[in-house]
C-alpha cells in the first residue's frame, strides 16, 4: 500500500508536466524540449518567494501562472511561429522546433546558472500525515491534490467549453480546423502559452519536496515525453493516466529493486510502448 499510495503521488505532480508538453506539441505542434527548464523556473521562483519573503508556494502559483502563460506566449510568437509559418510539412517543423528548443533550453539552463541556482531545496509542509494505513508527506499529498484539481479542471474546460473544443479541433486537423473558422494560429498560441503555465505550475508543486537544479530539466522533459508518447499525444486523459502508471512504476522499481533503476524502468516503459502502441494507450491506430 506504501508503494501505490506514494506512486499515485508522484504521478500526479508528473501529470502536471506531462498536460504542459501535450498542449504544446498536440496543438501547436511544436515538441518543447526547454519544458524541463519552464519546469525548474517555476520551481526557482517559488524557491525565492519562500526563501526571501515567506511566501506560500501556493500562492505562489498565482504569480507564477501569468508570468509562464506570458513568457511561454512571447517565445512562440518571436521564436516559435517564424519556424511554423516556413515549415512545408510537420515533419519539417517538428525537427526545426526539436532544434530551436534545444537551443532554448541551454539557454536557460545558462541564465539560471548565472543567477546561482545550481541547487535549490527548503521545507514546506514537511510533515507526516496517515493516510489508508500508510504514512506520506503533507507536501507530497498537497501537490498531488492541486494537480488532480488542475487536471480535472483543464479536462473540463477542453471538453465543455467552446474555446476547449476548438484547441481539440486543431490538435485533431488544423487543415479542418481553420476551414470552419478557426483562427489556429492564435489557438497554438494560446495552446502552447498554457501549456508552459501548466509546466511552471507543475515545477512550483515539485519543489515543495524535490531538490532542484539548473541541470535537471532534462530529465523532466524526457519523463514528460514518455508520458506522452504513453498517454497519446493530445490526449489528456492518457496523459493524466500514464502519468500515474509512470509514477507507480518508478516507486515500485526505487522501493523493491533499486533507486537507481528509475529511470530505466521509465525508458522500458517507453520502448514498450514504441514497440507495440506506438498510438499511445488511447490514441487511435491508423486506418
Amino acid at each position: 500500500m506504501d508503494v501505490v499510495i506514494s506512486g499515485l503521488l508522484l504521478g500526479g505532480a508528473y501529470a502536471l508536466v506531462a498536460m504542459g508538453l501535450n498542449l504544446q506539441y498536440g496543438v501547436a505542434r511544436i515538441m518543447n524540449l526547454a519544458n524541463g527548464e519552464i519546469l525548474i523556473l517555476g520551481g526557482l521562483a517559488a524557491f525565492w518567494a519562500f526563501v526571501s519573503f515567506g511566501l506560500s508556494p501556493l500562492l505562489t502559483l498565482v504569480i507564477v501562472a501569468p508570468l509562464a502563460f506570458i513568457g511561454s506566449w512571447a517565445m512562440y510568437r518571436l521564436l516559435l511561429r517564424p519556424l511554423v509559418r516556413r515549415a512545408k510539412t510537420r515533419g519539417q517543423l517538428e525537427v526545426d522546433s526539436i532544434l530551436a528548443t534545444f537551443g532554448i533550453s541551454f539557454f536557460l539552463v545558462g541564465v539560471m546558472v548565472s543567477l546561482r541556482a545550481e541547487y535549490f531545496t527548503y521545507s514546506f509542509l514537511a510533515t507526516p500525515v496517515h493516510l489508508l494505513g500508510t504514512t506520506v508527506a503533507a507536501n507530497r499529498l498537497v501537490a498531488a491534490l492541486i494537480a488532480a484539481a488542475i487536471g480535472g479542471a483543464l479536462y473540463f474546460w477542453l471538453n465543455r467549453s467552446r474555446p476547449g473544443m476548438a484547441v481539440r479541433a486543431v490538435a485533431v486537423s488544423p487543415e479542418a480546423a481553420g476551414l470552419v473558422g478557426i483562427n489556429v494560429d492564435r489557438v497554438s498560441a494560446f495552446a502552447f502559452a498554457l501549456g508552459g503555465a501548466v509546466t511552471a505550475l507543475g515545477g512550483c508543486l515539485i519543489s515543495t519536496f524535490v531538490t532542484l537544479d539548473a541541470s535537471s530539466g532534462v530529465i523532466f522533459t524526457m519523463k514528460a515525453l514518455i508520458i506522452v508518447i504513453m498517454g497519446g499525444v493530445g490526449d489528456i486523459r492518457g496523459a493524466i493516466i500514464a502519468a500515474l502508471i509512470l509514477g507507480l512504476v518508478e516507486t515500485a522499481v526505487a522501493s523493491i529493486i533499486d533507486p537507481g533503476l528509475t529511470l530505466v524502468a521509465a525508458y522500458a516503459i517507453f520502448l514498450a510502448v514504441l514497440l507495440f502502441r506506438p498510438q499511445g494507450l488511447f490514441g487511435q491506430g491508423s486506418a
